[in-house]
């Protein structure tokens, strides 16, 4: 079902030149090593970025890699370009997750870091990258999630609506089992922040073509 108006786009267009700074205590504490631990399972091959946002991840890739990189937001985009490392072959594209105009099982690895807390229709998004994705290749998620605990869990349903009116970003998403939904299979899973910020390896079947 199509939106009349993308509240997500208008959002990440409206804070973009000051994203970086709204995180720029996690990712030097935090969150940047978290991304440097996904990127050590990187696998060969044409990749696809879902959610560049800012240009965060570009410095993570090896020399060479064949990249495509696509956000919702143009002006995150525009800030990404700033950030591209003269060494990557990267290719950036304005796109909504849940229609993406690329073709069927074309990507080797698909790399997402904290944005499927933002997808408007999650499942459907997720479906839409293993699509894309070749039989057998690589999906690798960096995302923080509703916690098991049922008390935090309440607590983070309570403050969702606020977080996403500041942040853009639902803090509540079942995104783990999102993606089992979405037919990937989940290879590995580890806990990087108690059960609330997880780095999730998710695989497309060999025998699966779309």
């Amino acid at each position: 079902m199509r939106r009349s108006s993308n509240p997500e786009k208008h959002r990440y267009n409206r804070i973009a030149p000051v994203y970086d700074l709204m995180e720029f205590f996690p990712e030097k504490v935090t969150m940047g090593n978290w991304r440097k631990r996904l990127f050590s399972y990187l696998p060969e091959g044409r990749i696809l970025e879902l959610g560049v946002g800012t240009g965060k991840n570009l410095v993570l890739y090896p020399e060479n890699k064949h990249l495509i990189a696509v956000d919702i937001s143009l002006n995150m985009i525009r800030r990404a370009r700033e950030k591209k490392p003269d060494y990557l072959n990267v290719s950036f594209a304005v796109m909504n997750a849940e229609e993406l105009a690329l073709l069927s099982d074309s990507f080797d690895g698909i790399v997402t870091t904290f944005v499927f807390c933002s997808v408007f229709q999650p499942v459907n998004g997720l479906k839409e990258l293993k699509r894309v994705l070749k039989p057998g290749g690589t999906a690798l998620f960096l995302e923080h999630v509703r916690p098991g605990n049922k008390v935090l869990a309440k607590l983070f349903d309570l403050l969702n609506p606020v977080v996403v009116r500041i942040f853009g970003a639902n803090i509540n998403r079942t995104t783990t089992r999102n993606i089992k939904m979405a037919g990937f299979e989940i290879e590995e899973e580890y806990n990087l922040r108690r059960d609330i910020v997880k780095l999730i390896i998710a695989r497309k079947k060999v025998n699966e073509a779309d």
